[in-house]
């Protein structure tokens, strides 16, 4: 079966990679990227398979998979450059700001104050998170000033 996205490398572009390898000087997931351009590239005699690719540079074939469509579609410096990871944010996280929030506001019926273990029981019982200790309420108000 054909390749649906055949890697085609001009004299500079193969160089720079080249150059960019043999220094080093890169972040690591852009010298990956680069080591798959240069071993996909179909007018060198180094052309391989991507499951030699894989094998060779222990990345998934979805990767090579990837770096190759980018080069294609998108260019030489967008299948060079990686694209920046997406940020997890932790139910914690969003959490945060609902327990300050409580912190600052009237404590319960019977109470002069809020304790942190209070407003631990409080963030549980509205499902924020499956238990949320004293501590980690003391920590949050402690980051929050």
């Amino acid at each position: 079966m054909a390749k649906k996205y055949v890697v085609t490398l001009s004299e500079e572009e193969r160089c720079e990679l080249q150059s960019m390898i043999s220094t080093g000087k890169s972040a690591a997931r852009r010298l990956i990227h680069a080591r798959v351009l240069l071993l996909a590239d179909a007018r060198a005699e180094s052309n391989r398979t991507d499951q030699q690719i894989v094998e060779a540079l222990r990345v998934s074939v979805r990767t090579v998979e990837r770096i190759r469509q980018r080069f294609v579609e998108e260019g030489f410096e967008a299948a060079l450059n990686p694209r920046s990871r997406p940020r997890i944010v932790s139910k914690l996280e969003k959490a945060e700001a609902d327990v300050v929030e409580l912190a600052k506001s009237d404590p319960p019926k019977g109470r002069k104050r809020w304790t942190l273990r209070l407003l631990a029981d409080q963030a549980v019982q509205w499902k924020y998170l499956d238990g949320l200790s004293h501590e980690s309420v003391r920590q949050i108000l402690k980051k929050t000033g």
